[in-house]
This record gives structure tokens, sequence and C-alpha cells, in this order.
């Protein structure tokens, strides 16, 4: 296409995907297929080698999901991608390709709540086990590690705190060690890239601003080809020890030939072929449409999170807003380090009523939607305290960092007015 470096506005459009050379088609085509013809047996033995790449079965790869798969990892600057069904797919996938039972990862306590009962709960049920560290503290990842550490993980926007995860400082930690840093950037793609900064893995949720129309699920890894998985050995066995899942591969050596993608690679031919994550062609193509308007989009959310968090703070109804903009000393200072362009789209507040202040500003909500997602184009609002933590108990509340009374908005892409009507009504109902 061009010899220069392009920019992510004009990669979001153009990434992974000129033309159809068949027919000239500019938009990528739905390759709505299970399986594709073999040119020779020469070929196929080929592509299940991986002595070539290309496509073999749906389930581990399709031309459509290929696309979404280049473009994103154009606009993180890695070498490779994998999509899947679901965020909680890739979560799943980015540490599983790395740990297995009597393993374990460090984990930034502040998480996504689904992610958290994954790693508290069902990988501890398969014998990983996932250490929560405090994430102010990047020393403490060092404390948790032992010799079967195998990688670190965390958020850079955590939900429901918002407070900018380190990650420049646990990166730096981990990689004399042999530990890559995994860091879920649903919240806040193109505002941050992780990879510049020491991460070697970045995990999305394609489902929330990378699609951004709240039509469809999906999940996205990127391999960010800088991290040295050969030099560390000991550290990380199932890259580089034969598998036998794979006619006794070695990861690091196998995929040479073809780039600094073991990592990926491993993914996709061993976790995405035996457990089926697979993300259908629909889908990749829907969320294809979202990328091209994501330059657009994230800044118009982050500028509508920012008069939502000024506006909230003057209103007496509300003791507390949570947005990266408010917060004080290093936090502040981490934000602006690791956020560019914006806060993001997420604004949480504390209302002085408590948990049935919370319910009645939720029922009393008319312009804006009462769902279980984030990222979306329209505003988004819900109240955990009701919903995802309803079945805690007041101990595992309290270790949420969320009160009785936190909302949890997404801001999206209504005129600003309009949204703040809707929420001056529903706190003047909330009491």
């Amino acid at each position: 296409m061009t010899d220069r470096k392009l920019h992510p506005k004009t990669l979001a459009l153009h990434a992974g995907w000129r033309a159809d050379p068949a027919t000239g088609a500019v938009a990528p085509p739905i390759y709505q297929t299970t399986s594709y013809q073999f040119h020779s047996t020469e070929h196929a033995s080929n592509l299940f080698a991986l002595a070539e790449l290309g496509n073999i079965y749906t389930r581990i790869g399709n031309p459509t999901t290929d696309i979404l798969e280049q473009r994103m990892a154009a606009l993180e600057g890695g070498v490779a991608a994998l999509a899947v069904s679901s965020g909680q797919a890739a979560t799943a996938f980015s540490v599983q390709n790395l740990a297995r039972a009597g393993d374990n990862i460090v984990s930034s306590t502040d998480l996504y709540g689904g992610t958290w009962n994954m790693f508290a709960n069902t990988l501890k049920d398969q014998g990983l086990e996932v250490r929560f560290v405090d994430p102010t503290d990047p020393e403490a990842f060092r404390r948790a590690t032992d010799a079967r550490t195998r990688a670190y993980y965390a958020e850079t926007l955590p939900n429901p705190k918002l407070t900018v995860f380190p990650i420049a400082e646990v990166a730096a930690i981990g990689r004399p060690l042999g530990i890559p840093l995994i860091m879920d950037n649903t919240a806040a793609p193109l505002l941050c890239r992780p990879l510049e900064h020491g991460a070697a893995v970045v995990v999305y949720s394609t489902t929330k601003y990378v699609g951004g129309h709240g039509t469809s699920i999906g999940g996205l890894i990127v391999d960010g080809g800088n991290f040295d998985w050969e030099s560390h050995a000991d550290r990380q066995p199932l890259l580089n020890t034969p598998d036998a899942s794979y006619h006794g591969a070695v990861w690091t050596q196998v995929v040479k030939p073809l780039g600094p993608i073991a990592y990926i690679v491993r993914a996709r031919v061993i976790l995405l072929r035996d457990l089926g994550s697979a993300l259908s062609p629909f889908n990749a193509f829907q969320i294809l449409q979202g990328i091209e308007t994501l330059p657009l989009r994230i800044y118009e959310h982050c500028r509508n999170a920012q008069a939502i968090a000024d506006w909230l703070a003057a209103r007496r109804e509300v003791t507390t807003v949570i947005h990266p903009s408010r917060q004080d000393g290093s936090q502040r200072a981490r934000a602006d380090k690791y956020l560019l362009g914006g806060y993001g789209g997420l604004v949480g507040f504390e209302l002085a009523g408590g948990r049935e202040a919370g319910r009645r500003f939720i029922d009393s909500l008319k312009l804006l939607y009462h769902v279980a997602n984030i990222g979306d184009a329209r505003s988004l609002a819900i109240h955990p305290a009701s919903t995802t933590h309803s079945q805690l108990s007041p101990e595992e509340r309290l270790s949420t960092g969320v009160s009785e009374g936190y909302v949890r908005l997404s801001a999206g892409l209504e005129h600003i007015d309009d949204i703040l009507a809707d929420l001056d009504q529903a706190l003047a109902a909330a009491g």
C-alpha cells in the first residue's frame, strides 16, 4: 500500500485488506464457509505441518477473521493476532497458552468481575493458581513470583475503580525473570498502546469499544512479538519443550521461519483447535465495521464521559465521582502517562442514599439503557449492587471497592445535553 508508517486512523480503514482480487470488492467479504479446498496433497501437508500459513478449517482460521486479526495487530503495533468468540475466551486463552496445572500467574486485583471469577474459581478448579496483588505497589508482583509463575495479568483501565495500571513498571519487573505482562486493553483502545510500554500480549473484548455497535460478541489476543520466549526456556516450558498435542513441536523452533509468532501460533493450533472458541465470520465482519469508526468514536466517548464526571461532581446527591481525571497525585500522573487523548468512556459515582437510591436512579432512566455492557454507541448504566454483586457477601462486596450506592455509566455518543438531562431527572427521582 505504502512504505510510510500509517497513522492509526488510516490503519483502522486499510490494514489487512485492499480489495478482493477476484471481484475488486473493496469491503471485506464474509467468507461463510466451514472448510477450504487444498491445492494438492503437498499443500495440505505443508499447512498442517506449519511449513506455510493458510486456511484449513474455520474453527482454526477464516479469511474474514484474518482481516480482523491483521487490522488489530497493526493498530496495536503487534506481529499477529488471534480472534476468538468472546473477551472471556481471549482472557482464558492468553493465560492457558503459557500456564498449566501446577503453574501460577500473578494478577492485579483490579479486574472486571467476570475475569476475577474465572481466575479465582474456574482456573483454580483446573489446577492453575492465580495470585492477586495490589497494583498500586508494582513490587507486589515480584514478591508473589516463584519458579512456576508464567505470566503477569492486568487491565489498563480497570472497571470499576478506573485506576490506570502501571504497565511499564510491572513489565520491567517481569522481563528479566522471563515473565510476560498480559494487558487487557478493552476499555482503552487507541488511547493506550500497552506494547509500547513493555507489555508482551494485549487482550480485548471486541464486544465493547472496538466493535462499538452492541451487536456482536468477540474477543482478540495480540502477540507483540517483542518477548524473547526462547531465552527463558525454563520459565516458559509450553513454548520451549515438545508439545505432545502437536506431534512434539517445540513452538519457538517450529515457527521461527515464519517470524516471532510462537505464542500466537500455539494459541491458534492448540487452544482454538481443541477448545473451539471460534469467532463467526459474520461477527468478524461486524467488528471490522466498528473498527473503521473507532478513531472517531473513542474520543467522543472520552469527551462525553469527562463532561458527565464534571457535572456529577457538582451534584448534592453524589458523594464520590470515579473517573481518572478526578484522581490525585501518582494515580492522575499515571493516567496522563498511559492514556493519550482522553480518559476513557466510563464514569462511576456513588449516591448518598446507598442501595435504594441506586435502584431508584436506574429505574428512573429514560434515555440511558440499563444493560450489562460497556463501550456501546448508546449510553449505558448499571447498579452492581442490584446485579453482578447482589449475591456477594458483605465482605466480598467490600473487596470489590464498590459501594451499595455505586452506579457505573458508559458514556455513549448522544448529544451531551440529552445525556445530562436524563441523568438530572433520574438523580432527582433517586433523592
